[in-house]
């Protein structure tokens, strides 16, 4: 059974993520602790008592995002259109938090070595999302007697969800792109239409 002190330390530690996320986004790059102390009036000794460092605090924002993904994932694991459409509006019309979050994790893979078991539980996130729509993206590539694999169709449903990430994103690019609405659209249609028929030339391949 939780106590009250632990509902109010889990409690706390929800706020100062919730506070860091909207910290991040609104400055669309690095925070001190000392800037979230004051956010949150706070004594900055009362973050690290839930998070050792800010590295380990800016992982468990990237879980957490992780998770919401998770959640589309089991929402709409047996309709995958549904599922690209909601997994590519997830990202695109917040794509200054998945590029950025994209960053910091590049980041942190390439220099913390203290954090091994939040990467294993973000990789884990990962693969549970993955195995939840293996079968529906299975199903529907067969359907279109695709020549893809799942692999290569997630992989590149990745790829347009985060390109269009970065142009909607780019300040420079957001003055000759329209209709964002309509460009939206346009990338979620083609990442649908995207699988490649099975013919002769290709059936080798596989």
């Amino acid at each position: 059974m939780t106590t009250v002190r632990q509902q109010n330390f889990i409690q706390r530690k929800e706020k100062i993520l919730s506070m860091a996320e909207s910290l991040l986004l609104d400055n669309n790059q690095d925070i001190t602790l000392s800037e979230l102390a004051n956010e949150l009036d706070i004594a900055k000794g009362t973050i690290y008592k839930h998070f050792k460092s800010k590295n380990q605090l800016y992982l468990e924002l990237i879980i957490l995002n992780e998770k919401r993904i998770l959640e589309i994932s089991k929402k709409y694991h047996h309709d995958i259109k549904n599922y690209v459409s909601q997994y590519m509006l997830y990202h695109m019309l917040n794509s200054n938090r998945t590029i950025l979050l994209h960053s910091i994790e590049e980041r942190l893979t390439n220099n913390e070595r203290n954090l091994k078991e939040l990467f294993q539980e973000l990789y884990q996130v990962r693969e549970e999302r993955i195995m939840r729509i293996k079968d529906m993206t299975s199903e529907y590539l067969v359907s279109l007697e695709s020549a893809m694999s799942i692999r290569d169709y997630l992989s590149y449903i990745w790829t347009v969800t985060h390109g269009a990430a970065l142009l909607l994103n780019s300040t420079h690019y957001q003055k000759s792109i329209g209709s964002r609405e309509r460009l939206i659209k346009l990338y979620i249609n083609q990442a649908l239409m995207t699988p490649e028929k099975i013919t002769p030339e290709n059936k080798s391949l596989i």
